[in-house]
């Protein structure tokens, strides 16, 4: 369904300095910067990417937005999640853990990137 995801940022060095971190935390690569100078994260088949915004205003968040990323176990959920507060984000929600409800039962961490995004990271139980 979805090509790719991409978010803004106010600051690239910033935002590649956490989601390298948090990437790094998953198996993944450093971001590489396109002649644009927008971050390009390939990973598992799927494509994010960080952007100053093309209209030249300043990067916001999505309030109710949340971009998930697949965790391989609680671990890596963790050092993602702790990965990601060492590089500048901010925890939100509740501490990582299992959450169940609705007949499922999922493991969550969450986090705000620098510039306020809301991002987790997720393993199905």
């Amino acid at each position: 369904m979805f090509s790719h995801v991409m978010v803004g940022s106010n600051d690239i060095d910033r935002s590649k300095k956490f989601y390298d971190a948090l990437f790094g935390a998953l198996g993944g690569k450093p971001g590489i910067t396109d002649p644009k100078g927008r971050l390009i994260y390939l990973h598992k088949g799927g494509i994010f990417l960080v952007s100053k915004p093309i209209d030249g205003l300043e990067a916001c968040h999505a309030n109710g937005g949340t971009i998930g990323f697949a965790a391989d176990s609680t671990e890596q959920a963790d050092a993602w999640h702790k990965a990601g507060v060492a590089a500048g984000g901010t925890a939100i929600e509740d501490p990582p853990g299992w959450r169940e409800g609705g007949g499922t039962r999922l493991y969550l961490a969450y986090l705000r990137d620098p510039d306020g995004n809301k991002i987790c990271t997720m393993l199905r139980g």
